[in-house]
């Protein structure tokens, strides 16, 4: 398996992604409980079959490690400090075997860099890569202060950052914004009862 260096937004979303699989975020309830879950969060989100094939192999000694390197990833997006996200990404990314020039589908021709896990990696070793790939390439691009925390009140999501504008508040935006745009329209509609009821009085 290969991981290019300059795909940092998506290694960097399968992180986010990976991050909030977590009982935590969902009140209770791991989104990523057994081997079938982690067959189709690789399914989801790989660009190729590798990814899904290395989950397929999986036992229950590999999901537990991929539990485990939720909570490295975790504590990762909690201190977002360079010094500790680099690190910490460098600890992610030593399982590779190495660096190598890899043809750019995007580009007849060309070639990126990109790092390669050896034939024996397991799914855990492989969504380490990733995500260390990710934390490299946005600190290196964008900067720590694209690790937050979600700003929806109920929600104890992380996530990183890669739009453009850099002005993402919410670990899933079609969930977690709408939960507080939902919120916040009805307090406004509470609050303007009450004031009518003033008024009128």
């Amino acid at each position: 398996m290969q991981v290019p260096l300059d795909d940092y937004v998506w290694s960097a979303g399968v992180a986010t992604e990976l991050v909030n699989t977590t009982a935590e975020v969902w009140h209770g309830d791991d989104h990523l409980p057994d081997l079938v879950a982690l067959v189709a969060f690789a399914e989801l989100h790989a660009p190729d079959a590798e990814l899904p094939e290395l989950a397929r192999r999986a036992r229950a000694a590999d999901l537990r490690a991929v539990w485990a390197l939720r909570v490295t990833l975790r504590d990762l997006l909690d201190r977002p400090e360079r010094d500790n996200l680099i690190a910490g990404a460098g600890e992610l990314t030593s399982v590779a075997c190495g660096a190598t020039l890899v043809a750019d589908p995007a580009h007849a021709g060309r070639t990126r860099w990109a790092l390669g896990l050896n034939s024996g990696a397991t799914i855990r070793d492989a969504l380490a890569l990733v995500c260390g790939v990710g934390v490299l390439g946005v600190v290196h691009t964008l900067g720590e202060q694209r690790f937050r925390q979600c700003g929806a009140s109920t929600c104890r999501g992380a996530f990183i950052d890669t739009t453009r504008p850099g002005r993402r508040r919410y670990c899933m935006p079609g969930l977690c914004g709408n939960r507080t745009n939902v919120a916040n329209h009805r307090a406004r509609r509470a609050a303007a009862r009450q004031a009518g009821q003033l008024t009128v009085r």
